[in-house]
């Protein structure tokens, strides 16, 4: 049965079919959060972002693609993300035993440096029915001189994802030249990115943790004036919450390049202390050795379940 709290969330996207609002219920409902709100999803699209032997070589087991599928259920998250290859690989053998998201677009380490950021699409909407996906995922550089093409990428593929009841996941990721470095997890470049794409359609919205520097000369001003907070990481949360439909769309954070376990979790627990939906935790969990990975998501969950909707 979907819980109150889950059908508050689904009543949010009004614009839905019955068939969209079961996936996003399956994965709101999936695991040991389900029916809390919450979300932790395991993301493994850094062989295509960073190469093999930089994603998985200090856990030579993450090679193979039924690892993380294993991972994923063990652990109890809502979901698994990864682009085509990676759930073809395991999409036979875990059927039904964990919610997954198709990475429909990347990017990769090999390409030119003075290149614009941007991605390929490597997948179809047509992949993701096939393999049993409950949704898309599609990645945006606002920022970027590619980026208006990757807006319009999007449209056509949220369309034709939301027709097939599928939802759809958009990880907004402010760079290229139109930023500084500083700017790229700025609290009002990453406040405007979540904004966009919530606005571009998305049902789930993955953001990076922002810091308190403010990139946008204009953006300064509204900021001192309106006396927005930003000077400690739940304080941006909860602004990133109300750039997205005054909370009305799921964000969940990145847990970015390696950490300690002591870092990963001060982290969670001001995500959680701000209002984030929860976390899409990558390396911090499969670079791990297995069981401490299922040790640092366990705690991670647990984070999150006390932070529960009322």
């Amino acid at each position: 049965m979907t819980t109150k709290t889950v059908k508050k969330i689904l009543s949010w996207y009004e614009a839905d079919s019955p068939g969209t609002k079961a996936n996003l219920a399956r994965m709101l409902m999936h695991g040991k959060l389900g029916g809390t709100g919450k979300m932790v999803i395991l993301p493994v699209d850094q062989g295509f972002e960073h190469g093999p032997a930089r994603s998985f070589a200090v856990n030579a087991d993450a090679y193979d693609p039924h690892y993380h599928f294993k991972l994923g259920i063990d652990a109890g998250l809502n979901a698994y993300a990864a682009p085509l290859g990676m759930i073809e690989a395991g999409a036979g053998t875990f059927a039904g035993a964990i919610p997954t998201i198709l990475k429909m677009n990347s990017n990769n380490s090999l390409s030119s440096k003075d290149a614009s950021p941007d991605q390929a699409v490597t997948a179809t909407v047509n992949d993701a029915l096939r393999l049993g996906c409950s949704a898309i995922g599609f990645t945006i550089y606002p920022g970027s001189n590619a980026a208006y093409e990757m807006f319009e990428e999007i449209r056509e593929l949220a369309a034709e994802a939301k027709a097939c009841g599928l939802a759809v996941v958009i990880w907004s990721y402010p760079r290229g030249e139109g930023l500084s470095k500083a700017g790229e997890t700025a609290i009002d470049v990453t406040a405007y990115a979540a904004h966009i794409a919530a606005l571009l359609g998305a049902h789930i919205i993955k953001v990076k943790p922002p810091t308190a520097h403010i990139e946008q000369e204009e953006a300064k001003k509204v900021y001192a004036a309106q006396g927005i907070k930003v000077d400690t990481l739940a304080a941006r949360i909860a602004h990133i919450k109300q750039t997205t439909f005054g909370g009305k769309r799921l964000v969940i954070f990145s847990g970015g390049g390696a950490k300690s376990d002591i870092e990963v979790l001060a982290e969670i627990q001001a995500l959680a202390d701000g209002g984030a939906d929860g976390s899409i935790m990558g390396r911090n969990s499969f670079q791990r050795p297995r069981e401490d990975a299922l040790k640092l998501l366990g705690t991670i969950v647990d984070v999150f379940k006390k932070a529960e909707r009322v």
